[in-house]
């Protein structure tokens, strides 16, 4: 005898999702809520580039005010903390999403001996932080120039 079950596609797919929901919670831990969200999760982009002159560190960081970024450099490591608060001027129980992260943050770079501690500018416009090190003078690379006198040129190619 055959026994016909009937199916529901909208049960399947729940059950599937709640096994996901274990499986990705068991591997990675809980979900973040909209309160992790809102503390201490951000951390911002950095590019950090090098020329001739200086290193350069660039840091993405909208809707911090200025008062609120710290730059510090000892002992060869550089360190911003700053923080982006969430305005409270709407209700938190208003908004539909929250995605854009929140807090206070804090990154750290191992600078190399050849940066001169004495020499570092920062500004900030539009958003973003700009950190200048400067290098030692000694640690600049030099442009040697070589030159070959013409009589030792034709000794080299006559020898072959």
């Amino acid at each position: 005898m055959t026994v016909l079950t009937r199916w529901e596609p909208i049960r399947e797919l729940a059950s599937l999702q709640e096994r996901m929901n274990r499986l990705f919670n068991d591997s990675f831990g809980p979900v973040p809520t909209q309160e992790s969200l809102t503390a201490g999760s951000f951390v911002p982009p950095v590019d950090v580039y090098e020329d001739d002159k200086s290193i350069r560190v660039k840091m993405e960081v909208p809707g911090v005010d200025e008062k609120d970024i710290d730059v510090h450099l000892e002992n060869n490591l550089l360190t911003v903390r700053g923080e982006r608060k969430l305005e409270k001027e709407t209700k938190e129980e208003n908004y539909h999403r929250i995605e854009r992260s929140y807090g206070s943050f804090t990154r750290s770079f191992s600078l190399p001996n050849t940066v001169n501690p004495e020499d570092v500018n920062a500004s900030y416009s539009k958003g973003v932080l700009s950190i200048s090190l400067g290098k030692k003078a000694d640690a600049r690379p030099k442009q040697i120039k070589v030159n070959i006198t013409p009589e030792l040129a034709e000794k080299t190619v006559a020898g072959k």
